[in-house]
């Protein structure tokens, strides 16, 4: 099926029944077949990330995964050359340029710590989803941070003043949504 021309990508387990994945990776490429793979599997050495991608995987994913981190994995390899990264991020009249690390409100610059920014970014690429605290905090300050803590509300508020106050809702027992 992978040959057959009719999939854009392929999400590969290297611990099939009957032919290891690595075997089918190298007979696609053997082919000359460019369709990108990911690997998702759960061999997680170093050796083993080695091995996947010098046989010709785009990317290589182990298990236990993040099915959002999965599927941005998967745009970005079905994006290719075609879309440029975008460097201006939008929602209404709010702009976050991603180069120069500057917010807009309509034509007023705001200034942003680097916490916020990196909170304002990750809003801006989710503009109108809800993002759960557990989320903000994994995707800001990371999985070491204590899911307890109410650093995302204190710095939601932070956001809020800069960038006004309907600007991001708060989703009762949900989370927040940035508002365009």
């Amino acid at each position: 099926m992978s040959r057959s021309g009719e999939f854009d990508l392929l999400v590969l387990d290297l611990g099939l029944p009957g032919k290891d994945g690595l075997d089918v990776l190298r007979d696609l490429r053997a082919k000359n077949l460019r369709l990108p793979v990911i690997i998702l599997t759960a061999r997680d050495g170093v050796q083993d990330t080695v091995t996947g991608l010098e046989g010709g995987a785009d990317d290589y994913v182990t298990k236990p995964f993040s099915f959002d981190e999965l599927l941005a994995r998967v745009r970005v390899r079905l994006r290719g050359e075609r879309a440029p990264e975008e460097t201006v991020l939008r929602a209404g009249d709010m702009a976050l340029d991603l180069r120069t690390r500057t917010a807009r409100v309509a034509d007023k610059t705001v200034e942003l710590s680097a916490r916020e920014f990196t909170l304002a970014e990750t809003f801006f690429r989710h503009a109108g989803q809800v993002l759960s605290r557990e989320q903000l905090l994994s995707h800001v300050w990371g999985y070491d941070y204590d899911p307890g803590s109410n650093v995302v509300d204190v710095y939601v508020g932070y956001l809020r003043k800069k960038l006004g106050n309907k600007s991001i809702k708060t989703v009762r027992g949900m989370g927040y949504r940035l508002e365009g």
